[in-house]
Parts: C-alpha cells; sequence; structure tokens
C-alpha cells in the first residue's frame, strides 16, 4: 500500500479546518450583500450611502480586530502546549481590549455627517449615512466580541460552530432587512435606519450563540470567569501583538475606503457601481480569507511544536490552494461582468445601465489584481501565525499609503481614467504589499524563532 503524500494529507487538513472558516466568511458577506442588493432596491441614494457608512464602519471595525485576530496565534500556540490558563488569559484580555477600543472610536461613528461632510461627501447622503452610522455603532461593538470568540474556537480547530453562528446570524439579518427597511409585514419602513437595526440584531445572535457554545464546549476553559477583572500581563501579550495587525489593518482597509471617498468625488452612480464591484471582489476574496485563517492556525501550532519543517510544507499546501481560487475568479469576472453586477440592482431602475457599465470596468481590474491580493493576505496571515506582525504593519503602511493611495489618485484624476483609474492604483499596492510579506516569510520568519 502505497504511502499518502505528505503534501495531500497538509491539504486534508487545511480544509478540513479552513472549508468552514471559507463557508463561514461567505455567509459574514452574506449578511452585507443583502444590505447591499436590498438597499439597491430600495434607492440609489441608499445604496450610495451604504456604501459610503459601511467602508467607514468597517474601517473601525478591522483596526479594532488586531486584537482578536492577535487572539488566534496565541490560543494555537497555547492550545499545542495544553496551556489551558494561557489559553483564557490571553481570550479574555483579547475582549477587554475590544471594549476598551470600542469606547474609543464610538463618538466618531456617532458624528459620522460631519466626517464625511469635511471628506467632499454629499450633504444629502452623508446625512443618511449618519442615521445608519449611529445605530449600526451598537453592532461594531457585538461583532468585536464575535470576532475575538470566532478566533479563539479556530485556534482550537472548532470551525463548524462559527460557520452555524454566521449562518444563524445571516437568516437573521436578510429576514430584518427585508420586514423594516421596505416595512413589510405591518413594520415601518425604515430604509437605511432598517438595515442597522438588521446588522445588530444579526450581530447579536452570533454573539449569544458562540458564547453559549464556548462555555458548553470548553468548561475547563472557564472563559467568562472572573471577566471583569484584569489581567495585565496576558493584556499586554495581546496588545503588542495585537496592535500592530489593526495598524496593518487599517493600512489594507483605509486604501479600500480612500478609494470609497474618491469615488464619491466622481459622482453617486460611480460610487454605487464601486459598491457593488467590491461587494463582489470581498465575496471571493473570504475563500483566501478563510484559507489564511486555517493557516495561521495550523502555522501557530507549528510553532508550538517547533517544527519549521511542518510549517514550509504547511505554507506551499496554504498558497497553492490560494492561487487556484484566484484563476477561478479571474475567469468568472471576465466571463460575466454584466451578469454578475446587474444582481445588485433593480431591473426597472432608470440608472441601471450606466452603473452596469461602470461596474464591468471596475471588475475588469478586480480580475487583474488576484493574484496579489490572494499573496498579500496569505502571506500576512501566515506571518501572523508565527507572531511576526510588527515588520509586516511597516511593510502594509509603505504599500497601501505610500505608493497604493498615491497611485490611485493619479491614475484616478490627473490621468483622468475616472474609477477604472483608482481600482488600477488599487492593483499597485496589492501587488507590492504581496511581494514583501512574502518576502518576509520565506526569506525570514519561516524559520522558527527567527522573528
Amino acid at each position: 500500500m502505497s504511502t499518502p503524500s505528505p503534501y495531500r494529507e497538509d491539504a486534508k487538513k487545511l480544509l478540513v479546518l479552513g472549508f468552514p472558516l471559507i463557508l463561514s466568511n461567505l455567509a459574514q458577506m452574506a449578511i452585507t450583500v443583502t444590505d447591499t442588493i436590498m438597499l439597491g432596491w430600495y434607492s440609489i441614494e441608499a445604496l450610495a450611502s451604504i456604501t459610503l457608512m459601511g467602508t467607514m464602519i468597517f474601517l473601525f471595525f478591522i483596526v479594532g480586530s488586531g486584537f482578536a485576530f492577535a487572539v488566534m496565534p496565541l490560543v494555537a500556540e497555547a492550545a499545542q502546549r495544553s496551556d489551558d490558563v494561557h489559553i483564557r488569559r490571553v481570550t479574555r484580555m483579547g475582549m477587554w481590549l475590544s471594549v476598551l477600543y470600542f469606547f474609543c472610536i464610538v463618538s466618531l461613528l456617532f458624528w459620522s455627517e460631519t466626517l464625511l461632510t469635511l471628506l467632499g461627501q454629499d450633504p444629502e447622503i452623508s446625512a443618511i449615512a449618519q442615521s445608519y452610522s449611529r445605530i449600526a455603532a451598537w453592532g461594531t461593538l457585538g461583532a468585536l466580541l464575535v470576532m475575538v470568540l470566532q478566533s479563539y474556537l479556530s485556534a482550537l480547530e472548532l470551525t463548524k460552530v462559527v460557520l452555524w453562528a454566521t449562518i444563524s446570524a445571516a437568516v437573521m439579518n436578510g429576514f430584518a432587512n427585508y420586514v423594516l427597511i421596505f416595512g413589510n409585514w405591518g413594520a415601518p419602513e425604515l430604509g437605511v435606519r432598517g438595515a442597522a437595526i438588521a446588522s445588530v440584531l444579526s450581530v447579536l445572535v452570533s454573539l449569544v450563540f458562540l458564547s453559549f457554545y464556548a462555555v458548553y464546549k470548553k468548561p475547563e476553559h472557564a472563559l467568562f470567569q472572573r471577566v471583569w477583572r484584569p489581567d495585565w500581563e496576558a493584556m499586554g501579550t495581546v496588545f503588542r501583538l495585537g496592535w500592530p495587525i489593526g495598524m496593518t489593518s487599517l493600512a489594507e482597509t483605509g486604501l479600500f475606503a480612500a478609494t470609497s471617498v474618491m469615488m464619491g468625488w466622481i459622482g453617486k452612480i460611480p460610487l454605487a457601481a464601486h459598491g457593488i464591484a467590491l461587494q463582489l471582489s470581498a465575496i471571493t476574496f473570504m475563500v483566501h480569507v478563510g484559507l489564511s485563517n486555517a493557516a495561521t492556525v495550523r502555522a501557530g501550532r507549528a510553532l508550538g511544536r517547533k517544527d519549521e519543517a511542518g510549517l514550509r510544507q504547511g505554507a506551499k499546501v496554504a498558497i497553492s490552494m490560494s492561487v487556484t481560487m484566484a484563476i477561478l475568479t479571474i475567469i468568472l469576472f471576465l466571463s460575466l461582468p454584466e451578469f454578475l453586477i446587474g444582481l445588485f440592482l433593480d431591473s426597472e431602475d432608470p440608472e441601471r445601465g450606466n452603473i452596469v457599465a461602470v461596474g464591468a470596468g471596475l471588475l475588469a481590474v478586480a480580475a487583474v489584481f488576484q493574484f496579489a491580493d490572494g499573496a498579500q493576505v496569505m502571506g500576512l496571515s501566515l506571518l501572523r501565525g508565527v507572531q511576526d506582525t510588527r515588520v509586516p504593519m511597516i511593510y502594509a503602511a509603505v504599500s497601501y499609503w505610500l505608493i497604493g493611495m498615491p497611485a490611485s489618485y493619479i491614475l484616478g484624476f490627473k490621468f483622468d481614467f475616472g474609477g477604472v483609474g483608482i481600482w488600477a492604483g488599487l492593483v499597485c499596492g496589492l501587488a507590492v504589499a504581496g511581494m514583501f510579506m512574502m518576502a518576509r516569510f520565506w526569506g525570514r520568519s519561516v524559520r522558527i524563532g527567527a522573528h
């Protein structure tokens, strides 16, 4: 009997861990996509405002998620050493830091209209966006805590529950959107405020689901025992690893947020098309994210074992899977752009043709950056797995803000390529980031303990 290929075994383990995470990320995206589709049916102004404010909220959220992402490799390494006490300590302090972060940024979400107006956005769109953010802000707090629990459970390789919790949240969001946005079944017609309420409810479902499961499945961790007591040493550990992750996410997400602001300068039709194209790109990107999260856990386990050969092998398998997904996405985006964009729009909308035309051009550029986007997130996640986060933060800042941002502005406005030029700048930033992250991992951090 032939011996199974070690690469095949690694691929199987990665998929067992990563497939529920991929589906969970897609289910999470379904929440945002549902908001986009239903608000697109409601009005173009509502779609433009949710595109703008959704990007801004995600920006704040992803920065705070740095502490949750830090929990994942720390728990994975501790689990490999069977250190239940350390698992509890770092997870609880991940929650603490997430809550403290939320109270630092909540005022910006409550008075977002002023911020958006200062950024040159349409006053009407800015006002609608604020009515959304004042409600959705509370969902951000819950979402940060959900991220900590998801990282904790994923690091313990309990990923199926993450999937089911996210699916439950997506179902709740879709149902509440249908009722509250349009005023169905006797409910008031709330528009974007209805979408915000639906988002808060969906987060609450996920938070309750994961909390009860964590207590039931891992009673030995006593996760919520004396949760109100600070643990300064563990907090310092999570903070030191997490803040560079948050700043790295800020650099990348900030670039995408900046492109939304730039598209808003062009007009509401390009902004609406941009929002749809971003949603489609994000859906396919979630596959890369799910694989990369699994790669983080596997790398953290390898670090706990001091297994450099296993780390190298697992990284090669994860990268190969990411490349395969990129190829499939390129084929899809180049083959069916008008059909994909049209799914998000009312067939009777008078602006449908214009939005589809703009969106199809953006999707062509999105096809170009698939390899770069996959490379940067996979490289970054492997680096997180071996707890190397500070140098990647610098790489991200240079790639996205010193290269990607200026390139988007110059190509979009100075060379007058418009939205396609703005997106071409994204390609530049993502490509440089991908090269930097991969070079860092394979050149240094793949050697266990080198970081």
